[in-house]
């Protein structure tokens, strides 16, 4: 086959959680015969995307730079733009995509400009890059394929705004690929139909068995850990917005105060770009002997950092997934989370912000070697490791013109999603 005939779909990334979650399903399309992917970056997370792309070989065909400062008139200075302008430039930046030439020569076919080939635009989870631009690809009647869909909070402000931007997108999407039953079954009390809904399991499970097979690495900064195998730590980390300010300040006290009575475990708190998350953390617990404040790991080092944990402390989505996996228990500073089977499964325990509930939750675990064990012994509900390649398969079986053999559940998801999205199927007897 022709690389320049190949059919594509535009994936975007944005932020490094989704770069994590992405490259397993882009290494699953590439590995596949009938489906290219076209990669675009919108910058949210610029430098971090790109060195995880770059470390896994993969390329990235256009970067929308959201996150470029914003020349201020009335100031005179640069600042961050804000949360709608990273959004509009998102939304923009696709457009152009689409209308101009801005992807490489081999993603485009027939000498036509723009990737106009495009079978359907994937997005993943939650974030405000995927909303921009799945909202981007459903006003050039795109097709959306949501990756990580149906995870629910039900609170519109709890996480902010990651609840808004995935019930968004689950109103525009035609596929959806849900990693647990339990997200199937909040997408059908949607009235979403069960053909356009597939169970996958969660593609970070994909990438962490790659990242745990490579050779032990903390990064810089934590290589007396390597050496000492017995150090006890515990692993911290703290960004979301739902937590800015009050949140993360109690978060911020919870860990120094347990830092404090546990002198000799070693507090290692990988601190985000960001610095309204940085600033608490630093100011909390900067002279603090044992607590180990450092830039932002590589993913293969952040995951031996999770294996190696006592447990994790964290507000992140995607810990509470992985950590799990390698049998870490894990503390939630969220008072609701939308990873409701580790709640129930009891491999994460819900301490919000409160630092006496951080304490206390924390101090059992640092205490009872028993408690961690059979904590982190209990099943992780979040996938084998096969999510990627379940959705290449799919993608492969919805819109190829050419999908080869299908399952019977494969011809009732390629029939339920083309006949919502008014596509004809060119299979005699598909649709």
């Amino acid at each position: 086959m022709v690389e320049e005939r190949l059919q594509r779909v535009l994936v975007i990334v944005g932020t490094r959680p989704e770069a994590i979650k992405m490259i397993p399903v882009i290494r699953a399309l590439d590995d596949g015969a009938r489906i290219r992917p076209v990669v675009i970056s919108t910058g949210q997370h610029t430098q971090m995307v790109r060195e995880l792309f770059e470390a896994q070989g993969k390329r990235i065909d256009a970067d929308l730079r959201v996150a470029d400062p914003v020349h201020d008139p009335d100031s005179g200075e640069d600042r961050r733009p804000t949360l709608n302008e990273m959004v509009a430039r998102v939304i923009t930046g696709i457009d152009r995509i689409w209308r101009v030439q801005a992807v490489p020569e081999r993603n485009r076919s027939d000498g036509r400009r723009g990737p106009d080939g495009a079978l359907a635009c994937l997005v993943h989870g939650d974030t405000s890059s995927a909303a921009a631009a799945a909202l981007a690809a459903f006003n050039l009647q795109l097709p959306v394929v949501h990756v990580e869909a149906g995870l629910r909070t039900s609170n519109l402000l709890s996480p902010f705004p990651e609840e808004g931007n995935r019930q968004l997108i689950s109103r525009i999407a035609g596929l959806h690929f849900a990693p647990t039953e339990t997200n199937r079954e909040n997408l059908r009390a949607e009235l979403i139909d069960d053909d356009r809904i597939v169970v996958t399991g969660n593609t970070s499970i994909d990438m962490l068995e790659w990242a745990t097979r490579q050779p032990l690495d903390f990064g810089p900064g934590l290589e007396d850990l390597i050496a000492d195998p017995d150090a006890p730590f515990v692993l911290v980390t703290a960004h979301r917005r739902e937590n800015w300010g009050i949140g993360l300040d109690r978060i911020a006290a919870g860990v120094r105060a347990l830092a404090e009575r546990f002198p000799e475990v070693r507090f290692v708190v990988p601190l985000h770009p960001n610095p309204v998350a940085r600033r608490p953390l630093l100011a909390a617990l900067a002279n603090l002997p044992n607590a180990r404040l450092v830039e932002p790991r590589g993913y293969v080092a952040f995951a031996h950092l999770m294996d190696r944990a006592l447990f994790a402390l964290t507000d992140s989505g995607g810990v509470q997934e992985e950590a799990p996996a390698l049998g870490t228990p894990v503390l939630v500073t969220r008072d609701t989370t939308e990873r409701s089977e580790g709640v129930e499964a009891g491999t994460l325990v819900l301490v919000g912000t409160d630092p006496e509930r951080i304490v206390a939750e924390g101090s059992a675990l640092i205490e009872n070697p028993a408690m961690r064990a059979e904590r982190g012994s209990r099943r992780n509900p979040y996938g084998d490791g096969t999510a990627s390649a379940r959705i290449a398969r799919i993608l492969d079986a919805v819109f190829s013109d050419d999908p080869g053999a299908m399952s019977a559940r494969e011809r009732e998801v390629r029939a339920g999603v083309r006949r919502r999205l008014g596509l004809p199927d060119p299979i005699e007897g598909g649709a």
